[in-house]
């Protein structure tokens, strides 16, 4: 039976590893993990004497996790990866390729050991349901997805999309991984939860009249242009009332929660005078091209869905009721312990 793996990679790999086909696990200093005997006691005594200083109750989840990375990924199995830098889900089989790459100049950030991966879908996470999405929220860098299984294999292969049933046998987690765990899932159901929100209350042009609300309560004042299709300028904000002090931000608003291409943002460029500014806004992401042209011009600025959910929770109190009635939020603690 195929397994279904997810797993997670830091947000600065961006999407090295889907154009270069692998997926990559740390812990450096572990060296070749691929060379190591086949048994969890190796791996739990290799990481216990190169990482001191790590907990011991964090000991046998990690030996775990390079231990499947190492030994039990098949050539075949379903890999998902769900990419933070811009909020998709990527489906793909391992290639049964392994091999340990260590880049000295990176330090403790080094991902050395890596398997080969052919990608084969990439999909919004607003395409899955978010039971399933909470499942590959995981806090564990490597783990199994079975509950939801079906749902991802139907993506990529509707016709073995039955559901699996597979008794657990992951390793018990630690208190402090597992309440990181839920406060990162809490943040995640967070923003799933008001983008599909955006995405399902208002229209496009709805959208426009939302975005430049947002700009009022940043501050400017906004009004929204007449309604022309996609294309030109949605909203326009200045700092004064008349619009006459500058910057003058000409704004474009997608109500999409798939990528925004660079010819997009290319086309908002293109309508800005003297002294103006381009803001580009989508309930989604933007592909790589469009987000080197952002560094690459300064009068421009791309606003993510992620991005957008950060400055709507900073402005919540300012919201308008109806926004506030259709985005329904109250403020919680969740536990913190990145850094502890």
């Amino acid at each position: 039976m195929t397994k279904i793996w997810g797993i997670h990679m830091p947000e600065w790999v961006g999407d090295d590893p889907i154009e270069h086909g692998y997926a990559c696990v740390g812990w450096p200093h572990v060296g070749d993990i691929f060379a190591l005997p086949p048994n969890r006691e190796t791996y739990k005594s290799a990481l216990a004497e190169t990482y001191p200083d790590k907990k011991p109750g964090s000991i046998p989840v990690d030996a775990g996790t390079l231990f499947r990375f190492a030994h039990e990924i098949q050539s075949g199995d379903l890999i998902i990866y769900p990419s933070k830098h811009n909020r998709m889900v990527n489906l793909g089989r391992a290639t049964g390729k392994k091999w340990h790459a260590p880049n000295d100049a990176k330090g403790d950030d080094d991902l050395p050991n890596f398997i080969g991966v052919e990608w084969i879908g990439h999909f919004p996470r607003s395409n899955f349901t978010q039971a399933a999405l909470n499942e590959i929220g995981s806090f564990i860098t490597l783990f199994r997805v079975r509950e939801h299984a079906a749902e991802f294999i139907a993506k990529v292969d509707p016709s073995q999309a039955a559901k699996q049933s597979e008794p657990a046998d992951e390793e018990a987690v630690p208190d402090d991984v597992a309440s990181q765990n839920a406060s990162q899932l809490a943040e995640e159901n967070t923003q799933d939860f008001v983008i599909r929100r955006l995405h399902s209350g208002l229209t496009g042009y709805e959208f426009e009249h939302f975005t430049a609300h947002l700009m009022e309560c940043m501050g400017y004042t906004a009004r929204v242009s007449e309604k022309s299709g996609d294309g030109g300028v949605d909203v326009i904000a200045h700092t004064d009332e008349l619009g006459f002090q500058p910057p003058i931000i000409k704004i474009q608003c997608k109500r999409q929660t798939s990528q925004v291409g660079e010819p997009e943002v290319s086309q908002l460029l293109g309508t800005l005078g003297e002294g103006e500014f381009a803001l580009f806004v989508t309930l989604g992401s933007y592909s790589r091209q469009a987000r080197v042209r952002e560094r690459n011009t300064p009068r421009l600025r791309l606003l993510d869905g992620e991005e957008l959910v950060e400055l709507i929770l900073e402005h919540y109190s300012q919201l308008s009721p109806r926004y506030r009635t259709m985005i329904p939020l109250k403020q919680i603690y969740v536990p913190d312990l990145i850094g502890d």
